[in-house]
């Protein structure tokens, strides 16, 4: 199957949380899409995020890492995802931070670059240590539709969703047919 990554998959905020969203529908085992279960997934996540990420400009071009490295990025998104989840619900787990903090001591302890580009799983490292680094758990948020982490960075924190056009819109579709359902029922 063809996919391809648009702007919306990037709409985390956050390089290391446009990672942890490449799980679709993470909660629902029969629905569940894992994107990066296929290499070359992983590999055009990488050149879409030097177009659509928002941390292009810190890390400069990132590109595809080699099937070795698939597991360890994958641990850092699974431990991204769990850690940061936990701070949007507001729930005190130490060891959560310890995981993620060991899939990032996994993966900078690797070659960082080369060829001229950062490699993706170092790059996501540096982002889920920069999230650590400076919390901000009032911007963190998980989107009410597609279940994505975010952050959000409107200046009064007001944010619903990831991405307005997408989710926003398909909240709003939804309820407006919900109500016109009801009132065409006697």
């Amino acid at each position: 199957m063809s996919f391809t990554w648009t702007a919306h998959r990037f709409s985390g905020g956050a390089l290391a949380l446009d990672v942890a969203n490449s799980v679709v529908l993470r909660f629902d085992p029969q629905r569940r899409i894992d994107r990066f279960a296929d290499q070359r997934a992983i590999d055009s996540f990488a050149e879409a995020a030097n177009l659509h990420g928002c941390e292009k400009q810190r890390f400069g071009r990132l590109g595809p890492i080699g099937p070795e490295r698939r597991a360890s990025l994958i641990d850092l998104r699974e431990a991204t995802d769990r850690h940061f989840r936990a701070l949007v619900w507001a729930e005190d787990r130490p060891e959560l931070l310890a995981d993620l903090l060991e899939a990032i001591a996994a993966v900078v302890r690797r070659p960082t670059s080369s060829g001229g580009y950062i490699a993706l799983d170092v790059a996501t490292a540096h982002s889920a240590l920069s999230l650590v680094a400076n919390p901000e758990p009032d911007r963190l948020k998980i989107c009410p539709n597609c279940e994505w982490l975010f952050l959000d960075r409107s200046r009064n924190r007001s944010r619903t969703w990831c991405d307005m056009a997408v989710c926003g819109n398909r909240t709003k579709a939804k309820r407006h047919y919900r109500r016109s359902k009801q009132e065409t029922q006697p």
